[in-house]
């Protein structure tokens, strides 16, 4: 090819890059970054599919990985803003971490369906001080002491190995408060965990809400069985307490029957202040969105907490 014919071939690649939108963000073709918790991305991937039917040229880029990879994210600005599934640190908001509330779940203590304790567990619930000792004192326990049940087998407990907000709030329950408070094997991510206790026929671990419960049935994920706490500490699952579903898990949650923590609001965190195409999407969520909390099997904002999300939001 002639140097001529280069430079000709070479002007009609940048005209054809320029006329089809070959700058990643450019007007015609917008996008939204989002990265974070594991216990917002079902709700947020629901959003980004909905905003795209009114917003048919938007590009909406959504990737889980935990509260705290979403909060570096964002004050790095890597992404437009992160999802949090936690309460904003101090040094955080020292760095400019701005936030809202969007949505609630919570975080609900598992075990392996098969596990023979899991009918006695039913029946009388576990006592906070239970967990306490296993997922914060460390200590050695066998199924016998739990439930009354089998011989020596050892309670096996995993946790979360990524900074994430599922791990930090079920501390909080138990009296600690941070991640790092809790003992036990670490696994990654909330599918990982799942996956974890489903193949140790001996364990305990925690998940949030939507990583327990079929999306299609309501009942809890094959391999799984979610563990009734015994909230008000009478030696038995009292009706409000029983979650063997999700639209039970959800009302015990609404009515503040489960305790909070590990029930908690979910966070939208940036820079300084949402911004652009940005803003106006969460604005959106806080509005139209809400409509669709229910069904992906999510807990909605009072109408009061939406208003001064909102109010919050425009400051």
């Amino acid at each position: 090819m002639s140097p001529r014919s280069y430079s000709i071939c070479l002007l009609v690649l940048l005209i054809m890059c320029g006329t089809a939108g070959c700058k990643r963000n450019s007007e015609n073709s917008p996008v939204i970054r989002i990265s974070g918790a594991w216990a917002l991305y079902p709700m947020m991937v629901k959003w980004g599919e909905e905003y795209k039917k009114i917003k048919p040229g938007m590009r909406i880029d959504i990737s889980a990985g935990g509260a705290g990879k979403g909060v570096v994210d964002a004050l790095s600005q890597l992404t437009d803003f992160g999802m949090v599934s936690r309460e904003i640190h101090a040094e955080e908001s020292k760095q400019g971490a701005f936030y809202v509330a969007v949505v609630k779940d919570a975080v609900f203590p598992t075990i392996n369906s098969r596990n023979p304790a899991a009918a006695v567990l039913n029946e009388k619930g576990m006592k906070k001080a239970a967990f306490m000792d296993l997922f914060v004192n460390g200590k050695t326990m066998i199924w016998r002491d739990l439930a009354g049940i089998g011989s020596g087998e050892k309670v096996q407990v995993y946790t979360r190995s990524d900074s994430c907000g599922a791990a930090e709030t079920w501390a909080q329950y138990l009296g600690g408060s941070r991640q790092e408070d809790l003992k036990g094997i670490g696994v990654y991510g909330d599918p990982g965990l799942a996956e974890a206790v489903k193949k140790d026929l001996w364990s305990i671990g925690y998940n949030n809400l939507n990583y327990l419960f079929d999306a299609k049935t309501g009942l809890p994920v094959e391999g799984l069985h979610v563990v009734p706490i015994d909230v008000n500490e009478n030696g038995k699952v009292d009706p409000g307490e029983v979650l063997d579903s999700k639209d039970k898990a959800i009302k015990a949650v609404a009515s503040g029957i489960y305790p909070a923590p590990p029930a908690r609001d979910l966070y939208l965190v940036t820079k300084e202040k949402f911004r652009g195409q940005a803003k106006e999407f969460i604005k959106w969520i806080l509005k139209d969105g809400q409509k669709y909390v229910e069904e992906v099997g999510y807990i909605r904002l009072s109408d009061a907490q939406i208003r001064a999300e909102l109010e919050r939001l425009e400051k």
